[in-house]
């Protein structure tokens, strides 16, 4: 399996700006290119942070002026497992804690009366992936970048990473750890950022997308962390950054059927 990604973002950044970006494929790639001009100027390399599960930060103090980001990556086979950042039982905790955008404490008596009579990780897993992808609606630009997993839920509808957050929320209200991971998802359309969800079966990690837009088994890691707060493909810290455009491309030499009932890592 050959896998080409891409991405390109304009922005425009009016006031000096501290920037953290995550659009390089988890773990590094066969090949890959990162770079950066503002006002036609190539910058120098930003510096490039361990985020754990294989992921990487590149983190830019940038100058006012327009800015472009251009990322060409190739991946050659399947990729092996990224080791965990924490030994492995602490990283099992974190993914049952509430968090930002997956408050599973509130979602506490919903999982409950849904799923309390399922048993088993696996099945958990299973059972609250279909219920989320026949609850919602997927609709484009339909919530806003602010909206937790209780809002998609009421809402009913949502993109992939309300999808995500409602997935992981009522794993770990069922005691199920659980994680987003941003990824490169070739044959999504429309072809963007994709978020999905890693799910602890109680011997390996286990990647679930109840949206089904796209086959789990040609996804590439990009960033992994407890919600959308950690995995953000763009991030200002400071000064006064926005977003003008932007493109991402992912394709597969030959693209997998997807199988909703197979349990698959990502790799």
């Amino acid at each position: 399996m050959r896998r080409d990604v891409t991405a390109r973002l304009q922005l425009t950044v009016s006031e000096p700006a501290l920037m953290a970006l995550q659009i390089a494929v988890a773990g590094g790639a066969t090949s890959e290119r990162l770079t950066l001009t503002l006002d036609d100027t190539v910058l120098d390399p930003p510096r490039e942070l361990d985020a754990g599960h294989g992921g990487r930060t590149h983190v830019l103090d940038c100058a006012p002026g327009e800015l472009v980001v251009e990322y060409v990556a190739q991946v050659e086979g399947r990729r092996e497992v990224l080791v965990p950042p924490l030994a492995p039982e602490m990283d099992r905790l974190l993914a049952l804690r509430p968090s930002r955008y997956c408050p599973s404490d509130r979602l506490l008596a919903t999982a409950t009366r849904e799923f309390g009579t399922v048993e088993g990780a696996e099945a958990r897993i299973a059972a609250v992936t279909a219920w989320v992808r026949e609850r919602l609606a997927y609709v484009g630009g339909s919530s806003k970048p602010t909206d937790d997993a209780v809002d998609t839920l009421l809402l009913g509808e949502g993109v992939c990473r309300d999808y995500a957050h409602l997935v992981v929320a009522l794993l770990r209200a069922l005691d199920v750890p659980a994680r987003l991971v941003a990824v490169y998802a070739p044959g999504l359309f429309p072809m963007d950022f994709h978020a999905v969800v890693e799910a602890w079966t109680g011997s390996r990690w286990v990647v679930v997308d109840a949206t089904g837009l796209a086959p789990r088994a040609s996804m590439l890691r990009i960033h992994t962390g407890r919600d959308a707060a950690d995995t953000a493909f763009l991030t200002t810290h400071h000064g006064a950054v926005t977003l003008t455009s932007m493109q991402v491309m992912a394709v597969v030499d030959e693209l997998p059927k997807e199988d909703p009932a197979a349990v698959l890592e990502l790799g």
